[in-house]
C-alpha cells in the first residue's frame, strides 16, 4: 500500500483511539460509553417485560434500537428532533439497524418475552457515529443479558455471538480504515460494516461518492472492515470481562 498521508496522521489500516467503557450510568440494566476517537456515543441497554402487541405469545423476546444525536454533538447546534415533531429520515435509518444488528446476534426464544432496548445518545460527532453505536451497544445489550441471567429473569444466556461496526473508504484513491469526519467528507467513498464474531456479514452499507468503486477497491475495504471490526470484538470481550 502506498504512504498515505491522513488528516488524523493514521496509517491506511489503523483505527482510532477506541474505548469501550461500561457502567456510566447508574440505572440502565446495561450500559457502554463507545469511544471512537472524538465520536462517543452513551449507549445504554434498558429492560422491560413484556413484548411489542404483534410478539404476544410467540414465546420469543424483542430487542430494537433507538438513536438521536445531542444538540452540540456538532460543530454547530442541531434542534432536537422531538422539537422539530418528527425524526429524520437518517435517526430512523440508523436505528433500525442498530436493531437489526443486535437481534442477529441474539437467541430470541431464550430472551423470553422480554423487551430490550438499546439507546445510542451521540454526545460527540467526528463520523462514525453508526458504527461506534453497534460496537457500544452491543456491550450493553450483552451486560443487560447477563443481569437479566443473574436476577432469574431468564435461564440461559441469550448471546449467541459478537455484534460490531466499523466504517471504511476511499481516501485519496486508497482504502482506508475507520473513516472521521474530514475523510468522509472528502473521500472519494464511504461504506459501513456490521459483523458477528464468528466471521459473517451482518450489512454492508457501500456508496460511491464522487465515482463509483472497482471491485478491487471494494475487496481491499472489506479486508480492512474485517481487520477492524476483529480489534473491536477483543475490545467488546474486555470490556463485558470486566464490566461489575
Amino acid at each position: 500500500m502506498p504512504s498515505l498521508l491522513r488528516p488524523s496522521g493514521r496509517a491506511f489500516d489503523e483505527l482510532r483511539p477506541i474505548v469501550l467503557e461500561t457502567g456510566v450510568t447508574r440505572y440502565a440494566e446495561g450500559s457502554c460509553m463507545a469511544k471512537f476517537g472524538h465520536t462517543h456515543v452513551l449507549c445504554t441497554a434498558s429492560w422491560e417485560k413484556g413484548v411489542p402487541g404483534w410478539m404476544k405469545g410467540k414465546g420469543q423476546g424483542w430487542v430494537t434500537g433507538e438513536y438521536g444525536m445531542l444538540p452540540r454533538a456538532t460543530h454547530t447546534r442541531g434542534r432536537r428532533e422531538a422539537a422539530q415533531g418528527k425524526q429524520s429520515g437518517r435517526t430512523q435509518e440508523i436505528q433500525r439497524l442498530i436493531g437489526r444488528s443486535m437481534r442477529s446476534v441474539i437467541d430470541l426464544t431464550a430472551l423470553g418475552e422480554n423487551t430490550i432496548t438499546i439507546d445510542c445518545d451521540v454526545v460527540q460527532a467526528d463520523g462514525g457515529t453508526r458504527t461506534a453505536s453497534i460496537t457500544g451497544g452491543f456491550v450493553a445489550l450483552a451486560i443487560a443479558c447477563r443481569y437479566l441471567q443473574r436476577e432469574g429473569v431468564i435461564k440461559a444466556d441469550p448471546v449467541q455471538k459478537q455484534a460490531a461496526a466499523i466504517s471504511v473508504g476511499l481516501f485519496q484513491n486508497q482504502p482506508v480504515l475507520d473513516v472521521d469526519y474530514p475523510e468522509d467528507s472528502s473521500g472519494e467513498a464511504d461504506m459501513n460494516v456490521v459483523m458477528s464474531s464468528d466471521g459473517g456479514f451482518i450489512e454492508v452499507q457501500g456508496t460511491g461518492e464522487s465515482r463509483p468503486m472497482t471491485r478491487p477497491e471494494l475487496e481491499a475495504m472489506i479486508v480492512l472492515a474485517e481487520k477492524g471490526c476483529n480489534t473491536l470484538f477483543a475490545a467488546q470481550r474486555d470490556a463485558i470481562a470486566s464490566a461489575r
